[in-house]
């Protein structure tokens, strides 16, 4: 089949929000140039990021007018020169901008093969979600079986997946998620779940922990949460891992770390981690591979829109209203 000249897209006009995402028909298809691959897309993750770039919000994002999103599963229909793998015809899973669209390129050494039996849409989240959670336990979190991890909004598809992994490395997981979340997160094996939006959310967690404090907390909440988050951390020996701004910036004084929060602060920018620590993503990527050989992690879910639902859903997400992984289907 021949690639076609123009596709739909979204098309990010201003950074006023997702509510100024539209709809074309004539953007052009890019082509694969030394080293990548264009693939058709069979469906776009949604993330939080994509809220943060149509904000002006994402250090380094794009500048509008642009073709919004960057994570995408689909075949290979080219390949630019010195590529020897993937060939056309595989299903592959990446990372590139102008994922809402119907074709995207992708680096052909970061196009990750769709697990075999899997389809391309229930691979989403391989390359973005899930090794955000798994950096966040283990390379940097340093989780430990019997340890006591403490996940912010456990309901969504990094949240989910974190629950599930801290559960096979031996820690108690405490989950915190909206009320009517909280049967999604108890079915992903969560000790205990919190209500996310609790005043009183880290008094819980000490009460739950006889008052020693989360030795894990992985927090993508920010805003009011954050400061909870410092109080249920464990003093001197926890560590807070941050990969969110969900709820907004929250800020903390050198003050604090010494006399109120004696915690441990990392941040965790997934594409950051690529770049600066290509050996650690390294070992996060194989190590997650096992996980899905072993059934550890099994295929995605994600509720599928269409593209032309594209603000509509990224307002969703913005709102908190929305559970587990979200796609738009071209």
């Amino acid at each position: 089949m021949s690639t076609p000249a123009t596709m739909r897209a979204l098309e990010q006009t201003s950074w006023n929000g997702p509510q100024d995402l539209r709809l074309i028909t004539d953007a052009p298809v890019p082509n694969p140039g030394r080293g990548e691959v264009l693939i058709r897309v069979a469906a776009a993750g949604v993330n939080f990021a994509d809220i943060s770039r149509a904000n002006g919000t994402f250090l380094g994002g794009p500048r509008p007018p642009y073709v919004a999103g960057f994570e995408a599963a689909g075949e290979v229909v080219a390949v630019g020169e010195a590529v020897t793998g993937p060939r056309p015809g595989n299903l592959v899973v990446g990372v590139g901008d102008g994922a809402f669209a119907e074709y995207l390129v992708l680096p052909a050494a970061a196009a990750v093969p769709v697990p075999a039996g899997w389809t391309a849409e229930q691979a989403l989240g391989l390359v973005v979600n899930w090794p955000t959670a798994l950096a966040a336990l283990r390379p940097l979190g340093r989780v430990a079986a019997g340890e006591t991890v403490l996940v912010h909004a456990a309901a969504g598809a990094t949240g989910q997946a974190a629950v599930r992994m801290a559960k096979h490395y031996g820690a108690t997981v405490i989950a915190a998620a909206a009320p009517s979340k909280h049967e999604t997160v108890v079915a992903l094996g969560a000790d205990h779940v919190l209500d996310s939006r609790d005043g009183d959310l880290a008094a819980r967690v000490l009460a739950l922990t006889g008052g020693a404090g989360a030795d894990l907390v992985l927090e993508s909440a920010g805003g009011a949460t954050f400061g909870a988050s410092l109080a249920a951390a464990r003093p001197v020996t926890g560590r807070v891992v941050v990969y969110g701004v969900a709820g907004g910036d929250a800020a903390v004084t050198n003050w604090e770390l010494v006399y109120k929060h004696q915690v441990q602060i990392i941040g965790l920018n997934i594409g950051a981690l690529i770049q600066a620590a290509p050996r650690i993503f390294g070992e996060v990527m194989a190590e997650l591979s096992g996980l899905v050989a072993t059934g550890v992690l099994t295929p995605a879910r994600p509720t599928v829109h269409d593209l032309t639902d594209g603000a509509k859903v990224l307002a969703e997400l913005a709102s908190r209203a929305t559970v587990g992984k979200l796609a738009l289907r071209p």
